[in-house]
């Protein structure tokens, strides 16, 4: 069975930044605005700390 991964259109909850993320992120996500974190790994998947808007 294929696992698919996906884009996530998220909101920054301190300044309403929206960016792209990847929904299995290795690595901590800071907005590119405010540099604040927005996500973070979590055991294969992302700990989304942001307002998900869309999954592309």
């Amino acid at each position: 069975m294929e696992k698919e991964s996906k884009f996530v259109k998220v909101k920054c909850s301190k300044c309403k930044n929206s960016q792209i993320i990847f929904g299995k992120a290795s690595t901590r996500v800071k907005c590119l605005e405010c540099g604040g974190i927005i996500a973070e790994p979590a055991g294969g998947k992302t700990k989304i700390r942001a307002k998900v808007e869309e999954v592309l």
